[in-house]
C-alpha cells in the first residue's frame, strides 16, 4: 500500500502504521519510505480497504491519502511519456471497468522531463482510447500516478479507500475575494474531507475567533455564530447580524454564561492538552449530539503521544468521529467529534 503524509511527519506515520499492524497474525508488516511525502506499507495480510478502516477508526492521523499499488516503472523508462501511458492502460485493463479518476502528483523533486499535469492528460488520452470515461474525481475508482526520484507508481484505490480524493492528498482550495484569513481553508478542507456540514439551524460557538476565519466559513452555511475571543474581527463581520462578537477570553465566558449550542469550533493557539480540558468545559454548553471541529498545535516532541492523550481526553464527553492532519494543517492535527 502507498501512504502520503506531510515530510515533517513520516516517522510519526510510520509509528503509527507499525503500531496498527503490530498484532498482524499474518506477519509481520514494513514501511519503506519512497519520498519525502510517500511511504510504502507492505506484508500479508495488508488490503486497502482494512487499512482505510483502520486510518478512520483507531485513527491514525498522519496518514493523508491511501492507494493500492498496481505497477512500478524503473526511472530509466519512466522517462518516457509514452510508456508511462502504456503502464497506466495496463492496469486500468486489469482492474477492469469503464470509469477512472485519474491523479498524478510528484513526491521530491520530479526526475523525468514532463510534469504531473502533462502525465494526467495524457494518460487520460490513453485511456479515453480505450473506451474508458475519465476525470479528475468523483469516479468509482482513482488511478494514482506518483513520480519520485526512482521512477513512476501506479496506484489504484476508490474514493473512500483514498481518505482523500485529491492527488497525493493535496487539497487545493480557491481563495475567495472576502476571504478573511487563510485558516478559512483548514475549516472548509475539514468539511470536505470528512463529509460534514454546520446544522442547516441553531448557534455555533467559536473559541479563539479572532479574526474570524472560522466564523466566516460558518455564517457561508447560514448557521448564527457567537464569536468569542479577546481581539478584534475583521470588518467583514463586525456588522454582520449573525454574528455575536463576545470579547472575552474562552475560560472566561464559560465562567459567566449559559448559553447553550449546537455546534463548537475551536481553532486556538494553545498547547492541544489544555485546549482539550477547555473542551470539555465547553461541552457543559452543548446540546447532545452537538458537532465539534477543532485543531490540536503540535510541537516536535512526540507528536504521536500527544495526539493519542488528547483525544482520550475529548473521549471523556465527546464521541471522537475521526482525527487526521490535512494538507492545510502545517503543524496540526484536526479532530472532529460530537458530544455526548
Amino acid at each position: 500500500m502507498l501512504f502520503s503524509t506531510s515530510p515533517e511527519y513520516f516517522q510519526d506515520a510510520k509509528t503509527e502504521l507499525l503500531g496498527a499492524y503490530a498484532a498482524n497474525q499474518a506477519g509481520p508488516v514494513s514501511v519503506h519510505r519512497l519520498g519525502p511525502d510517500l511511504g510504502r506499507l507492505s506484508g500479508p495480510g495488508v488490503h486497502i480497504g482494512q487499512l482505510a478502516g483502520i486510518c478512520r477508526d483507531q485513527p491514525v492521523v498522519f496518514v493523508k491519502h491511501l492507494t493500492a499499488e498496481r505497477a512500478s516503472l524503473p526511472l530509466p523508462a519512466a522517462r518516457d511519456l509514452e510508456a508511462a501511458a502504456a503502464a497506466v492502460q495496463q492496469v486500468a485493463t486489469a482492474a477492469g471497468g469503464d470509469e477512472f479518476a485519474i491523479q498524478a502528483w510528484v513526491s521530491g523533486q520530479n526526475p523525468v522531463p514532463y510534469g504531473s499535469g502533462e502525465l494526467a492528460r495524457r494518460c487520460t488520452a490513453a485511456l479515453a482510447d480505450l473506451g474508458k470515461k475519465t476525470g479528475h474525481a468523483g469516479l468509482p475508482r482513482t488511478l494514482s500516478l506518483c513520480l519520485t526520484k526512482t521512477g513512476l507508481l501506479v496506484g489504484l484505490a476508490s474514493p473512500a479507500e483514498q481518505l482523500s480524493d485529491w492527488p497525493g492528498g493535496r487539497t487545493r482550495l480557491a481563495k475567495s475575494d472576502d476571504q478573511v484569513s487563510r485558516a478559512e481553508f483548514k475549516l472548509e478542507e475539514a468539511f470536505q474531507a470528512f463529509g460534514i456540514r454546520p446544522p442547516s439551524s441553531g448557534t455555533a460557538l467559536d473559541l479563539g475567533a479572532s479574526p474570524g476565519g472560522w466564523t466566516h466559513v460558518l455564517r457561508r452555511y447560514g448557521i448564527t455564530v457567537w464569536a468569542v475571543d479577546p481581539g478584534d474581527l475583521d470588518d467583514k463581520l463586525r456588522h454582520d447580524r449573525g454574528v455575536r462578537h463576545v470579547r472575552m477570553t474562552a475560560g472566561a465566558f464559560f465562567r459567566s454564561e449559559r448559553q447553550r449550542f449546537d455546534m463548537v469550533v475551536n481553532d486556538m493557539k494553545m498547547d492541544p492538552q489544555l485546549s482539550c480540558k477547555l473542551m470539555l468545559d465547553a461541552a457543559e454548553r452543548l446540546q447532545p449530539g452537538a458537532l465539534t471541529v477543532m485543531t490540536l498545535k503540535l510541537s516536535a516532541h512526540r507528536p504521536v503521544k500527544t495526539v493519542r492523550d488528547c483525544l482520550d481526553l475529548l473521549r471523556r464527553r465527546y464521541r471522537v468521529r475521526t482525527a487526521r492532519q490535512l494538507h492545510h494543517n502545517r503543524h496540526e492535527v484536526t479532530v472532529v467529534a460530537e458530544c455526548r
